[in-house]
């Protein structure tokens, strides 16, 4: 959700709106005073699954949390919602996005499709899933990070491919900001048994805290362009 720029209109009727030079003056002289027009706070809604919500992690050590500290850490004004749900797949986020976008909300990480992946969850329909969700945060004008699952060839080939393929497709469709791959922090270095023992819980499905600030300084500089983008 953008933030519209003070205008001349801004001020309202009455004696410097009599005048389009007073105005223009008047807010110049503004803007030098206070160094800047300042934003509010930028409120980040994390649409997402066990991974958004910190699965198996203590307090502190999830997605969010890390998130959030990071963000600060980076000077950026904004608040993240954790707005996971441990199971979920696209569908439940479809189904929770209406309330999730409350008015308070300004832009919107979404993170999901891995459940829809281990259950081998027809990518037709989660995309349409998804477009759902992008279709819902369009309608509200909101500003929306779209994340990607890396697919697995356990369905076949083809369906890897079409798995794959539903998230920078959607991102072009309706303009998002897009990161390919959640566990990209984790896997730049190429997945090894050692990588999987230091950056991944047990089930080695979920990321443990060490694993979680990994991704978080890969994914961190396009929270904050989204960050930017809502301001």
């Amino acid at each position: 959700m953008s933030v519209n720029f003070l205008s001349a209109k801004s001020f309202g009727y009455g004696a410097l709106a009599r005048s389009s030079k007073v105005c223009a003056a008047a807010l110049a002289v503004f803007v030098g005073l206070s160094g800047g027009v300042s934003a509010e706070t930028v409120t980040i809604a994390a649409l997402g699954d066990s991974l958004t919500h910190g699965y198996g992690l203590p307090a502190g050590q999830g997605f969010v949390p890390q998130l959030q500290a990071w963000l600060d850490a980076n000077g950026a004004d904004a608040k993240i919602l954790n707005a996971g749900v441990s199971g979920d797949t696209t569908a439940g986020g479809l189904s929770r996005v209406d309330w999730t976008l409350t008015d308070d909300v300004d832009a919107m990480i979404v993170e999901l499709g891995g459940n829809d992946l281990l259950r081998g969850v027809d990518p037709d329909v989660s995309r349409q899933n998804l477009s759902g969700i992008l279709s819902a945060a369009q309608a509200k004008e909101v500003d929306v990070l779209l994340v990607g699952i890396e697919g697995t060839a356990n369905f076949g080939a083809d369906y890897k491919q079409r798995f794959d393929a539903m998230y920078p497709d959607l991102a072009q469709e309706f303009g998002t900001l897009y990161y390919p791959n959640f566990f990209e922090g984790i896997a730049a270095g190429g997945v090894t048994p050692e990588t999987l023992r230091n950056f991944m819980q047990p089930d080695g499905i979920h990321p443990n805290a060490e694993g979680v600030k990994l991704i978080i300084a890969a994914i961190g500089p396009s929270v904050l362009e989204l960050v930017n983008a809502a301001q």
